[in-house]
């Protein structure tokens, strides 16, 4: 008989399948009995003509009107319809039971959108700080010399993840009615009762002063000291601390007057180039944490109110054992290079040898030049000098490094070492030995040797007014080097370059540079240990680029030579003198 009732009425409610059910809702309007079609046009029209039209949100008797426009993005209204109907849809009895599930409990659909989430984020922000009110938590406050504990109480704040649901449901509902925004009470996590124990502890640190005991003498602490030293418990805190600003400052000034750095072990160069060892000292640092410790319990304790200030020892990074173990004793190998020029370069290679001095190097470490002194940079301190550039002289920053790195390598050159990685200039340079130039650049061209001594080795430079000597200090090897030096060849002719010079006149000329033709050079070395064993037989390559001579030829046209003067005017002739008279003729 059910299933036969249950048919009839099926059937009675089964309507047309093309037709939303009796009490279908989507956002707030029903849209019972209307086609797919029509119920989505009903609701697109219905969405633009309140996209401008405020929804309005309450709370705490604040109101806020936020458009829609504002914050929607789009509805899928199209989804929406069809999630109606299927709640209506099936085969005769069954889609009929699904209708009147539908007419008797109502089929409320709410659509999908997209929202602009800095919009949601930027109201809810508004409405918090209108309505926020948070948590004051119970705390221990001072009131004079006694302890007294204020008690917190909950506060109010707005619910954020259930405001930004009813914000977008509101806004994307076609329904204008008020909207109350959810708040939820911000409880404290303590009580008054919580910090009972934290005041008695206050009252008991505050009942009389305590004495700091370093070794004879030591700090006394007042109680109004001790009150600018102590934290009180606040903000959900319980316990009693010995922190803070003033702490800080007090715990930095005991720093300064028990600290002292430790020393690391060094060495020092004698007589005949003898090292010796300069032994490490120990440092002490204040034990904070132990300090804190027993000023605490003094602080708590109602009979014993001294502390013993705790130090640690800070050892060296390096020790008097480590520093002999690194077997640095005497002279490896050094040389000496002498510079001059403009200021500016001889400031470059003072500032790169300080970057190269004291530097230790390990057994079978390769040592890098650009690795050890970096980038040239100006905020290192470089200045612009004259360099070579792409084969020319100009003027770029870090000019001089060069001459710190040509007497680097031959400081490891006449040490003897296995040199790995170095680059000659492109132009000769005649006061630099020949073919044994090494020119760098940050970071692509290097100089590297490579320690093999088995001991550690102590680079120093010594820089005077017009020399630099670089040193490299360890066990000494007495290792034997043998140079063969080539001949600088010719190896091609140097190019011209005219410069036309509109000062000059038209058929004049001045050499301006010499320039020098291509040239190259070999340098061959061979090491021998101090047996007499051959170690290494390298020979290195150095090859010039020419330089152009630069001749300046003059392009003002020559001067019009002056008019010729004028012939001078003809002399006139004087007349010829009156003849004499006959002779005998008389008056």
């Amino acid at each position: 008989m059910l299933v036969v009732a249950g048919t009839v009425l099926g059937l009675a409610f089964a309507g047309s399948p093309e037709r939303l059910p009796a009490g279908s809702q989507i956002a707030g309007v029903d849209v019972s009995g209307l086609t797919v079609g029509e119920a989505r046009a009903l609701l697109e029209k219905r969405s633009h003509d309140l996209a401008n039209d405020p929804v309005v949100f309450t709370a705490e008797g604040k109101r806020w009107r936020v458009k829609p426009s504002s914050v929607v993005v789009d509805v899928d209204w199209g989804a929406a319809v069809q999630a109606a109907r299927r709640q209506g849809e099936g085969f005769g009895p069954l889609r009929g039971l699904k209708r009147l599930g539908v007419r008797v409990f109502g089929g409320e659909v709410v659509p999908t959108s997209r929202v602009y989430q800095y919009a949601v984020n930027a109201y809810l922000g508004r409405f918090a700080r209108a309505v926020d009110r948070p948590r004051v938590e119970p705390s221990v406050r001072l009131n004079g010399d006694e302890a007294e504990v204020v008690p917190g109480r909950n506060g109010r704040v707005l619910d954020r993840n259930a405001a930004q649901e009813s914000l977008v449901r509101a806004l994307t509902s076609l329904s204008r009615e008020p909207v109350a925004l959810p708040l939820k009470i911000d409880r404290t996590r303590l009580t008054a009762r919580d910090l009972a124990g934290a005041e008695v502890k206050a009252d008991t640190a505050l009942s009389a002063p305590v004495d700091l005991v370093y070794g004879p003498g030591g700090w006394h602490l007042s109680q109004r000291k001790i009150a600018r030293l102590l934290t009180l418990p606040r903000n959900g805190k319980s316990d009693l601390q010995l922190a803070g600003p003033r702490a800080d400052r007090f715990f930095a000034n005991l720093r300064k007057r028990v600290e002292h750095a430790p020393k690391d072990a060094g060495f020092a160069i004698g007589a005949r180039n003898v090292v010796r060892v300069i032994p490490a000292e120990s440092g002490r640092k204040l034990d904070a944490q132990a300090t804190t410790r027993n000023l605490m319990a003094a602080l708590l304790s109602t009979s014993n109110r001294k502390a013993d200030l705790k130090v640690a020892s800070a050892a060296p990074e390096r020790t008097t054992r480590d520093a002999k173990a690194m077997g640095i004793t005497g002279l490896v190998g050094a040389y000496e290079t002498f510079y001059g020029g403009v200021p500016n370069r001889i400031h470059n290679v003072q500032l790169v040898a300080h970057l190269i001095d004291d530097h230790f190097i390990a057994p079978k470490e390769e040592f890098s030049f650009n690795a050890t002194t970096g980038e040239r940079s100006p905020d290192k301190g470089f200045l612009e000098a004259p360099v070579i550039i792409n084969g020319e002289l100009k003027t770029g920053l870090g000019g001089g490094v060069c001459q710190v790195s040509t007497t680097t390598f031959n400081a490891a050159y006449e040490a003897g070492l296995p040199i790995t990685d170095r680059t000659n200039h492109a132009l000769y340079i005649s006061h630099y030995p020949l073919g044994r130039d090494a020119t760098v650049n940050y970071p692509d061209t290097d100089l590297k040797f490579v320690n093999d001594t088995g001991h550690w080795l102590w680079v120093r430079t010594f820089v005077g007014s017009s020399s630099l000597t670089v040193a490299l200090y360890g066990t000494p090897q007495n290792r034997r080097v043998e140079s063969e030096v080539a001949p600088l060849e010719v190896s091609g002719s140097a190019p011209t370059k005219r410069v036309a010079d509109p000062s000059l006149t038209d058929g004049s000329e001045i050499v301006e540079e010499a320039g020098a033709p291509a040239r190259s050079t070999h340098v061959r070395r061979r090491v021998f240990s101090a047996g007499g064993t051959l170690l290494y037989d390298h020979t290195w390559y150095s090859t010039y680029v020419a330089e152009p001579e630069v001749i300046r030829y003059g392009t003002k046209p020559k001067a019009e030579p002056p008019p010729p003067p004028p012939p001078p005017p003809p002399k006139k002739k004087n007349p010829p003198p009156p003849s004499p008279p006959p002779a005998g003729a008389g008056a």
